[in-house]
């Protein structure tokens, strides 16, 4: 770790939408680990995901500027919308180490990621230069990358709170408006989204 002051957690993630969960598991992570700030990095085509169910990268992105526009603690970020797609998380984390080399980045990821972590493109080279901080998900059999060194699990609640839940819910015309942060409800609702 370079300065304790610049440990960076950064959570990647669709955000279709973002929600009370991320902002959980954020908070979770500046106050009982050692990192200081959480950008939510907003990806435009996860390669694991189906691009069609995804609402415009823009209006993610805008709802989550939304979500952590109160807290100097969070960030959203659109580092993705400016390289190449499909994103690959090891491309991303070398341009931000470039960009910013005082700082000293994380992953935070959740359990669920771990057994598909050798899908991910240059996987190795992750697992050698940045620390993966763990929060825990359900029914998550034990895997052959929990004991890694570089694997860090923490006790953070467990969410249970999903997009695919929120988006469907809202389609089935539900009012799960406690389910996100108030201003993003607002948006979706005056948006029309997920209808």
């Amino acid at each position: 770790m370079k300065d304790g002051n610049s440990r960076i957690g950064l959570l990647f993630g669709s955000f279709n939408p973002i929600h009370i969960g991320h902002l959980m598991i954020a908070n979770y992570m500046v106050e009982f680990t050692d990192i200081r700030q959480v950008w939510f990095i907003v990806s435009p085509h996860n390669p694991l995901k189906d691009k069609a169910t995804l609402l415009a990268a823009h209006h993610r992105l805008a709802m989550a500027n939304i979500a952590v526009e109160n807290d100097h603690r969070f960030r959203a970020s659109n580092v993705e919308f400016h390289l190449p797609e499909p994103s690959y998380t090891m491309d991303t984390l070398n341009f931000l180490q470039e960009k910013y080399p005082g700082n000293d980045f994380a992953l935070i990821a959740g359990q669920d990621n771990l057994p598909d972590l050798e899908k991910w493109k240059n996987f190795e080279q992750l697992l050698d230069q940045f620390e993966i901080f763990i929060y825990p998900r359900p029914n998550v059999p034990p895997g052959k990358f929990d004991t890694h060194p570089h694997v860090c699990f923490t006790g953070s609640p467990l969410i249970e709170i999903s997009s695919s839940f929120i988006r469907q819910a809202i389609k089935d015309k539900k009012d799960v408006r406690h389910f996100l942060p108030e201003k993003v409800w607002k948006y979706i609702q005056e948006m029309h989204f997920y209808e």
